[in-house]
């Protein structure tokens, strides 16, 4: 489902106001929602394999950048205090056994008093900062979902969870690159700084054109396409170890917390 960002009104939103418009049923991609606020990937697994979730996520804290875990059963995170993880978000993915079964609003008929959250960090969260520094968000310009690619570089396996690393990409002007790489670095919680720059080949993606997530972003003559590393990798892992059941997020349909982008600023 390809979710757009237009006509949604979100500069002036806050990060509660967010949250109400997407429980009550607005599906949209989230990025340029209540600028200044930290932005979350959610993956939602039974408790016999949260220990293997956590121990991927420590061994790829590029793709994976933990920012909180739940108590089994629990629907609430300290980064939002008062949100429900399971109805808060614009737009969810449920998952059997490595297929995706639904793609629901919210997700309260398909939650388990035994599974573990995790929020993983969102490169929309180091979008401000890039606009700040004069990089356009050509995405956002165009109201389209972030293109995102799966790669052939494998991810360090922990048990039974493994899969490939999955890129966000976004077309950044030559004379802006360095601001680009340099803002980013500054946010390491939300993926840090770019893990290709260039030739889409390098990470094995044939075809900026057929994001494998997400929607095709049209480049202005002369931008360079940059890759980050993307908390999608997680659904990867979903796709590739197949688990009997996990629930995340819709694609660049995130989860927005109340914590701050500063808060996740090393300098």
């Amino acid at each position: 489902m390809n979710v757009t960002t237009k006509d949604r009104g979100t500069t002036g939103k806050s990060s509660r106001e967010a949250r109400e418009l997407f429980r009550a049923g607005t599906r949209s991609t989230t990025a340029g929602w209540a600028p200044g606020h930290a932005q979350a990937n959610l993956l939602s697994v039974p408790v016999d394999w949260a220990y293997e979730v956590l121990l991927f996520c420590q061994r790829n804290p590029k793709p994976c950048p933990v920012l909180d875990v739940t108590d089994a059963g629990s629907w609430s995170t300290l980064l939002a205090p008062g949100a429900d993880l399971r109805t808060d978000l614009p737009g969810y993915r449920v998952w059997q056994h490595g297929e995706l079964v639904d793609e629901p609003t919210e997700v309260t008929g398909h939650w388990r008093g035994d599974l573990v959250s995790f929020l993983i960090g969102c490169s929309f969260t180091f979008e401000a900062a890039l606009s700040e520094a004069g990089v356009p968000m050509r995405h956002i310009e165009q109201g389209r979902n972030v293109s995102m690619y799966t790669t052939r570089r494998p991810c360090r396996p922990a048990g039974r969870l493994h899969g490939p690393m999955v890129v966000s990409m976004r077309p950044v002007p030559p004379d802006l690159l360095s601001a680009a790489i340099r803002e980013s670095a500054l946010l390491p919680d939300v993926h840090g700084s770019p893990v290709h720059c260039g030739e889409p080949a390098g990470l094995g993606i044939a075809d900026l054109g057929r994001p494998d997530f997400g929607d095709p972003v049209e480049a202005e003559p002369g931008d360079v396409p940059v890759f980050w590393a993307c908390g999608v990798t997680l659904q990867a892992a979903v796709m590739a170890s197949r688990p009997p059941f996990a629930i995340t997020h819709a694609p660049g349909q995130m989860f927005i917390t109340d914590a701050r982008d500063e808060q996740f600023r090393v300098a």
